[in-house]
């Protein structure tokens, strides 16, 4: 098996089509009234799907935590520690939620953490070098 990518279950897909478009510049072409969205980001495949279709399609009814969630976290990388602050504050400025503030951790790596509307974690890091695979 390989993987394909991820998708996020959400409450409000438009509200969350708005967050990754116009907050973290993710190119999503669809309009806010769809009920799904695929796109490919730096090569891995991102989608977001709106529960209550998923849950009508599943025939089940799901739990989703609420307030922030603490399951996984998008990263999100830029080559610089002076961009990983730049975006930071780009990114609040924009309606992002602050979690962490940019800090330079003992492994070397400057990180900073904030919050889509629906509190999933999303990263901002940088080793202080481009990003190798």
């Amino acid at each position: 098996m390989k993987l394909d990518g991820f998708g996020l279950f959400v409450k409000d897909l438009a509200k969350m089509i708005t967050f990754y478009r116009d907050v973290l510049g993710f190119e999503i072409q669809e309009d806010l009234d769809t009920a799904n969205v695929y796109l490919i980001k730096d090569g891995t495949l991102f989608m977001l799907y709106g529960r209550n279709d998923f849950e009508k399609m599943l025939n089940r009814k799901l739990e989703y935590t609420k307030g922030f969630n603490g399951h996984f976290e998008i990263a999100l990388y830029v080559d610089t520690f002076e961009e990983v602050d730049k975006r930071f504050n780009e990114v609040v400025a924009k309606g992002a939620t602050p979690v962490l503030p940019p800090e330079t951790e003992p492994w070397g790596q400057r990180t900073c953490y904030i919050a889509d509307p629906e509190g999933n974690l999303i990263e901002i890091g940088s080793f202080n070098k481009p990003f190798e695979r």
